[in-house]
């Protein structure tokens, strides 16, 4: 996924990074674009600002997709997809949003539109979603960020 990509690009790392690699690389770019360090001019402190906004972002979604984030949050994760009825799902720019009866919401990503049209004319989207969704894409919880901000 394109935003995927343009996120390791910004921080400069591949996609093998671990938790450790991202925290460090993120401490480094925060030090060199931290506002304060831009007080020359107001349009360089404003640059300085976007940038690391970018930073931020990009570090949060990395962290969020990881493979370690995803392993400690894997029983739930199984919990909540085994046992828990899809409530409400969107699709946009290959990216499937689907809401759970029990609260959780998870992103999906690089989901092509012709699975999006097959879950939508499912007899029952779960059962689709269990064998070809939840266990075959890239996906990491979004009710645990809207939680935490």
């Amino acid at each position: 996924m394109k935003k995927i990509v343009d996120y390791r690009k910004l921080l400069g790392v591949t996609k093998d990074a671990d938790l450790q690699e991202l925290k460090t690389v993120y401490r480094g770019l925060m030090k060199a674009w931290h506002p304060d360090k831009f007080q020359d001019s107001n349009e360089s402190k404003l640059a300085a600002e976007d940038k690391s906004k970018s930073i931020i972002e990009a570090y949060h979604f990395l962290v969020s997709i990881a493979p370690e984030t995803r392993a400690q949050s894997f029983a739930d994760y199984t919990l909540t997809t085994t046992t828990a009825a899809i409530a409400d799902f969107e699709y946009k720019s290959q990216i499937l949003t689907v809401s759970f009866t029990d609260g959780n919401t998870y992103e999906y990503f690089d989901v092509p539109k012709a699975v999006y049209i097959k879950l939508i004319n499912a007899d029952s989207p779960g059962r689709f979603a269990r064998r070809h969704i939840f266990g075959t894409y890239l996906y990491r919880s979004t009710s645990k960020l809207v939680a935490s901000a």
